[in-house]
């Protein structure tokens, strides 16, 4: 084995981590008999030789000696070497991504190229490690040839031939994915995929085998799904639930019952299955699917649990299929949310998270269940369940009297104390908060008393708005308490925030006193915090206008700009500000350019001089300044020609600035029947998904952001500001 592998010159070679002359040491390493050293070398070729998915020249030197590995029986694990040959082989560059390469990515690129060509070249053996004696090497040798093999019509009926003579549980899912893969890359193969899937979907089989085989139908023929196809599985899911887990290679009851009648099914689909006539169309990328937690089930290494490993990934790729059917997936899970198994159920809340992140529909019966898993005994059931509401906002209404009995019966859970970083807020008491519900006052009214306050006590108070006034005091307090050292803006910030969401005018001489004794380290962000405060107290904080005058004329580090906006706010003298606001516009950096901008829109027609050289940032490259400099135009000018047309076309350049686009045009009244702006607001309105919706990428506010958008919307096309638009 491994002849040939000193010769490479390895040490000419890097991986991630710097020169690759340790991959023979990796290489050997899979091959050990020792289970830990396995593990460490498998470790070594994800992390470094095939990190994160790249391909390096060392990478390619390595494919070789994979393939030696996996057909060699007396090489233990060795369906993780068939999973990461599939995945070192299994990307391809479409003509889109080849357009997208810059000319620092050409190497990489080529690398993908060469792997996916070697592991193809190679692919051949994983037919005959369909039926190898290693359960492990038959579970992924499927998805191998499904991603890998240059002829998917043998693929697929190979896997037609397999089911009924397979005699492990796991590995006929496997094979059922592998034929769901097989159509995704190959459409001219999609019908027959199907019909098979259909076929297995259907009664006498065993339950498992139809949950996985709806899902694949789900993924790539969801027109052949059953119509009641809920109702079908939420009884696959009770058949799953009745039968207790057991570990590879044994029958279960529900195997036992219909493996017969199973058998026979299968073989007639296979025998009704026509062969694929003509070439495969250019294959689709798709990346290989990692099945490790399935190996390690095989394995048997992990205790049974209630219900079958395989059952979450499931359910998963059956919601990834079923993708914009809102009210099918909302009722799936609703059910799941009420399985007597907690694993199913906190499954089923990561589902909801993603659910309501992405799509938008009716939530209130699935919002209610999720509050009642946090009456559960179980604490990561409880607690996952109040991590979904957090995310939710005002959607979680339905469940506030949950959320506000969860906070009540567990105060050590009011804040979390982390091994490094400040404290925060707990999930529960956030999303009560968050819902502007005042039985969170008390939990913040503990948290201002802590030694170190959490910090995100100052945007909880910001939800809470008028019901917080009970916690302006304590906000005060502590913050003259404060010591003014380099950690003041860690400790006074959230409580600047606070007091300017309260427009606590109280606390003047605390937030002046922090104003004036800002140390050096991050003074400038605290001033500029203090400095918001003063503004959102208005009139009231007179009694810095010596302050601010002062600062106006010797701003220092502080920005010119905020000071002017604090000024402006308490005293509302325009001739006093505008001078400054109007030099802000000569700023180099963007955040400070749009600050003097957004400040000028907010003078009114008192800062109409500067109409002509907003006008000219219309045209600016920085997308967030055009369409702030279009909103403020209209604020300075009352005139919406000129600045409607810019906000409607980077509303569909950037999904990002529609909450601000909207705004704007509902201020502007611009939104009138018939409008062009109107047909756009009515169609964000009408789309299922999402306006920040991304596949992998999500934030804490994303439907909070989008449920404003909606809001917003609706508002711009309701609204007339009696300006009216002159387009």
């Amino acid at each position: 084995m491994f002849a040939g592998i000193d010769e490479v010159d390895w040490a000419s070679m890097e991986h991630a981590y710097g020169p690759a002359g340790d991959v023979p040491a990796m290489l050997r390493g899979l091959a050990s008999a020792d289970p830990a050293e396995r593990e460490t070398a498998l470790d070594g070729m994800y992390g470094a030789v095939h990190h994160q998915g790249d391909v390096y020249a060392c990478t390619l030197a390595s494919i070789p000696f994979l393939f030696e590995l996996v057909v060699d029986p007396g090489i233990q694990d060795r369906g993780s070497i068939v999973e990461l040959l599939t995945s070192i082989g299994g990307i391809d560059l479409d003509e889109d991504d080849e357009d997208e390469i810059g000319e620092d990515e050409i190497e990489g690129a080529a690398n993908y190229a060469m792997a996916a060509t070697a592991v193809t070249a190679g692919a051949g053996v994983f037919f005959e490690l369909m039926a190898d004696e290693d359960p492990g090497v038959r579970l992924n040798a499927p998805l191998a040839l499904a991603a890998l093999h240059g002829h998917p019509d043998r693929v697929l009926a190979l896997l037609r031939e397999r089911m009924p003579i397979e005699p492990d549980e796991e590995v006929r899912l496997a094979l059922v994915e592998a034929a769901g893969r097989v159509a995704l890359r190959h459409r001219a193969l999609a019908g027959q995929s199907a019909a098979w899937l259909s076929r297995l979907a259907g009664e006498g089989f065993p339950a498992g085998l139809r949950l996985a085989a709806l899902a694949q139908l789900a993924r790539c023929a969801p027109d052949a799904l059953p119509g009641d196809v809920v109702r079908v599985v939420t009884g696959l899911l009770r058949q799953l639930r009745s039968v207790p887990a057991r570990r590879s290679g044994t029958a279960s009851v529900v195997d036992a019952q219909s493996g017969a009648a199973a058998s026979a099914e299968a073989v007639a689909a296979v025998d009704a299955y026509p062969d694929a006539a003509g070439e495969p169309p250019a294959e689709e990328r798709v990346a290989p699917v990692a099945r490790v937690g399935q190996l390690r089930a095989l394995s048997g290494e992990e205790a049974p649990v209630p219900t079958a490993p395989w059952t979450a990934d499931l359910l998963r790729t059956l919601h990834i299929g079923l993708d914009d059917r809102v009210a099918e997936r909302t009722a799936l899970l609703t059910d799941q949310l009420r399985s007597p198994d907690h694993r199913q159920r906190i499954d089923a809340l990561r589902m909801c998270s993603g659910l309501i992140r992405t799509w938008r529909g009716s939530y209130e019966e699935l919002v209610r269940l999720v509050g009642e898993q946090l009456a559960t005994p179980e604490p990561r059931l409880a607690e996952a369940a109040s991590h979904v509401l957090e995310e939710l906002f005002g959607l979680a209404a339905p469940a506030a009297d949950a959320l506000a009995a969860r906070v009540a019966a567990d105060p050590g859970a009011w804040v979390r104390d982390w091994p490094s970083g400040p404290p925060a807020l707990g999930s529960a008491v956030k999303a009560l908060a968050r819902l502007g519900d005042a039985r969170a006052v008390p939990a913040l009214a503990a948290a201002l008393e802590r030694p170190e306050v959490p910090h995100d006590v100052g945007f909880a108070i910001g939800c809470l708005g008028a019901a917080a006034a009970p916690l302006a005091e304590p906000l005060r307090r502590r913050l003259g308490e404060v010591p003014l050292d380099e950690r003041v803006h860690d400790r006074a910030g959230p409580l600047l925030t606070g007091l300017a969401a309260l427009r606590a005018d109280e606390a003047l001489g605390e937030v002046l006193r922090v104003l004036r004794g800002a140390p050096e380290f991050r003074g400038e962000w605290l001033r500029t915090e203090a400095l918001r405060a003063l503004g959102s107290f208005g009139p009231a904080a007179r009694g810095a206008l010596p302050e601010l005058r002062a600062l106006l004329r010797s701003p220092g580090a502080t920005s010119a700009t905020e000071i002017a906006k604090a000024l402006w706010a308490v005293e509302g003298d325009a001739d006093a500000v505008l001078p400054v606001l109007i030099e802000g516009l000569r700023a180099e950096r963007v955040h400070e350019l749009r600050s003097a901008v957004n400040a000028l829109g907010g003078l009114g027609v008192r800062a109409a001089v500067v109409a002509p050289r907003l006008r000219a940032l219309l045209g600016h490259d920085e997308q967030w300044l055009r369409v702030d400099a279009a909103v403020a135009l209209w604020d300075v000018s009352g005139r919406a020609q000129e600045s409607v047309p810019v906000l409607l076309a980077d509303w569909e350049k950037n999904h990002h600035v529609r909450i601000r686009v909207a705004e704007g045009l509902a201020r502007m009244g611009a939104a009138g029947a018939g409008s062009d702006a109107a047909r756009v607001l009515r169609a964000e309105l009408t789309s299922v998904r999402r306006h920040n919706a991304m596949d992998g990428v999500f934030g804490s506010h994303d439907t909070y952001e989008d449920e404003k958008l909606l809001a917003l919307c609706r508002q711009a096309l309701l609204r007339d500001t009696g300006k009216g638009p002159t387009t």
